[in-house]
């Protein structure tokens, strides 16, 4: 085999390569992203459900998050090292750090998945599970299938990236495609037709993820690029120490989306009782419900921006590691450019149509105040969205190239201290209105610092392409 079987990466122009790699890899997200709110979209629309059903996969919704995150820093963080070492012709290295992450993730995931199991009423009420007793019933129902499927979720997001490295985006995506359309198709026959309730959402979403797992088995056993043997498939911790590494900026965007998630979950649920209309009982439910709907649009939209960057990534790892950093400079010009278009036009969809992505989620099934709640969420939650992309872009293309301190730095000031600090500290000044502005405030303070790291990151490779 040749040592650069992916030789191409540094001889093709730098825009078809990218539309060759980030559309599959946008895909592949966007279908991720798309199994919680097909969830969403088909109990919010069961009369039997309704906003109680929402509240319930609002609650569950981190902890698909937490393992999401776990995956994609296995996954991110060996396709960046795999592409980086076959960049610069290190084969073994590629091949060992395959097998390694292969071990690593449904180690990960068995444990994960235990926890879930033994404390999960504890991790119910931590995320705002208690709001009323409705909720917290179908929160429980509706988690413990979830739990069940975690190693075989875990297994596809995390594969993703590595089939990605190997020169495959096109398989990568059709894998997580299968898996997301059986789960469209049983969503509404279990949900609707047999009456399973939030157990049916559950065990379609399973079924998908199991298709998913066996899709990337099978890709495993015919690699192109890497050829894994049992060689491969050891534990190797220097090179996990070097892959984590490099994916622990994707562990932080996702792990502190969790945090930020639980600050403002509990906010709600705070603040929503403070409320002259949702300390009602039979309202209490409409805030955490229609939060988990504008977050799970905000997840739809994050999906695309970290598709355009994650896509990027054999890309960039491989010029790196041949030394060409012209083109890893006119990827990242590219790349700024197509996430600030894309938050523009996601700015322009909540603004003028919140009405109607409300509609989708059952707003014909519940009351007034469950619209307007929803139409000023939309609006001010997300109204910074380009900033959002942007920024988002800057942490993953940091990774992509090496920089993972600075991109780990930038993304737990985002995440945490701005992402939960606002989180918590807005309410005390305009209660629920609070939760609402959290978001677009951390936003324009990450902007201010990634604009700094944007021009350092510039000179950088202008000064890598002179010397």
């Amino acid at each position: 085999m040749n040592e650069k079987s992916n030789a191409f990466l540094e001889t093709e122009p730098v825009g078809k390569l990218m539309r060759k790699y980030t559309v599959p890899c946008i895909i592949s997200l966007l279908v991720a992203a798309l199994y919680n709110i097909v969830d969403q979209i088909f109990i919010a629309n069961a009369s039997y459900l309704g906003s109680y059903g929402n509240a319930a996969n609002t609650v569950v919704f981190p902890m698909t998050v937490i393992a999401l995150a776990v995956a994609v820093m296995i996954g991110d963080g060996c396709c960046a090292f795999v592409s980086i070492s076959l960049g610069a012709g290190r084969k073994e290295d590629a091949h060992k750090s395959i097998g390694s992450a292969v071990v690593l993730c449904l180690l990960a995931s068995v444990v994960l998945t235990a926890i879930y199991l033994i404390f999960s009423e504890g991790i119910l009420t931590a995320f705002g599970g208690r709001v009323n007793e409705e909720t917290f019933r179908h929160s429980k129902e509706y988690f413990f299938w979830i739990s069940v499927g975690v190693p075989f979720y875990m297994f596809g997001q995390a594969m993703n990236p590595i089939i990605r490295s190997d020169g495959s985006p096109k398989f990568a995506m059709a894998s997580t495609l299968a898996g997301a359309v059986v789960n469209i198709i049983l969503d509404p026959v279990f949900i609707f037709v047999f009456r399973w309730g939030m157990m049916g959402a559950a065990v379609a979403t399973v079924l998908g993820q199991i298709l998913t797992a066996v899709f990337s088995i099978w890709y495993l056993c015919h690699m192109k690029a890497v050829k894994l043997g049992r060689s491969s498939f050891g534990f190797h911790l220097n090179l996990a120490r070097r892959y984590l590494a490099l994916g622990i900026t994707s562990f932080l965007s996702q792990i502190s989306l969790v945090a930020a998630m639980a600050a403002i979950q509990n906010m709600v649920l705070h603040y929503g009782s403070l409320d002259e209309v949702f300390g009602q009982a039979e309202f209490a439910q409409i805030p955490m419900a229609v939060l988990g709907i504008v977050m799970k649009f905000f997840q739809i939209v994050i999906s695309i921006s970290v598709g355009l960057a994650a896509g990027c990534i054999p890309v960039v790892g491989f010029n790196v590691g041949a030394g060409r950093s012209d083109r890893v400079r006119s990827l990242f010009s590219r790349l700024l450019a197509c996430e600030a278009i894309l938050g523009a036009v996601a700015l322009f969809i909540v603004e003028v149509f919140p009405r109607q992505l409300i509609g989708v989620f059952g707003a014909a099934n519940e009351s007034v105040y469950y619209t307007d709640f929803a139409i000023k969420s939309f609006r001010t939650y997300l109204c910074l969205m380009p900033l959002a992309t942007v920024n988002k872009g800057t942490f993953i293309f940091l990774q992509s190239v090496g920089k993972a301190l600075a991109s780990t730095a930038i993304s737990l000031i985002r995440e945490v201290v701005f992402g939960v600090g606002f989180a918590l500290l807005l309410p005390i000044f305009f209660g629920l209105d609070g939760v609402l502005y959290s978001m677009p405030v951390s936003d324009l303070l990450t902007f201010v610092i990634a604009a700094v790291v944007i021009v350092r990151t510039y000179r950088s490779l202008r000064t890598s392409k002179e010397a």
